[in-house]
């Protein structure tokens, strides 16, 4: 029984699809078969045939990229904040000169990692504001992109009237009377 099988699925569907998949199988591999002809064997094959994965939908939404920067950026710079601070508490227990200098990048490398913990959720909120579109009329986002989409459009308009009426080669008149 593979992965996808053994784990249970958080809807129903994947369970049945999976089950159902499952029946229409053959037994097993090593189970010789009756015929022994060419269109056997691809029909065995095919019969055989089954992904090595099923897709399942994703429970929650990508982080936009500026925020999983930020996020991936605050990670490293955390673990090497702990990683610091156990340094400097070994070298404070073995009593080792290197103890005070190690504490002292332990504070400032805390003040910096506070910084990079924040920064996620400035940048989230930065984002929101920017691009998000929360799904609401009164969103601004969403406002804001109509008034962006109306503004673009009334321009590219403008541009290919001021280009049709270059290829006229007329001084405007709209007709040769």
């Amino acid at each position: 029984m593979g992965t996808a099988e053994r784990r249970e699925a958080p809807e129903d569907g994947v369970r049945a699809r999976a089950t159902v998949r499952r029946a229409a199988e053959a037994p097993d591999r090593d189970i010789p078969s009756r015929g022994h002809g060419a269109d056997d064997a691809e029909a065995q094959q095919q019969q055989y045939y089954r992904p090595l994965w099923i897709e399942e939908p994703a429970r929650r939404r990508r982080l936009p990229d500026p925020v999983r920067t930020s996020a991936v950026r605050a990670v490293l710079i955390v673990s090497v904040t702990l990683i610091q601070a156990m340094v400097a508490f070994l070298c404070t227990m073995a009593g080792s000169w290197l103890a005070f200098p190690m504490v002292i990048s332990s504070v400032a490398s805390t003040v910096v990692a506070t910084w990079g913990v924040v920064d996620i959720w400035v940048t989230r909120q930065v984002w929101n504001q920017r691009d998000g579109v929360v799904s609401e009329p009164s969103s601004t986002a969403r406002s804001l992109r109509r008034e962006r989409r109306a503004a673009r459009r009334q321009a590219r308009a403008a541009q290919r009237e001021r280009k049709q009426i270059g290829r006229r080669g007329g001084t405007g008149q709209l007709s040769h009377s």
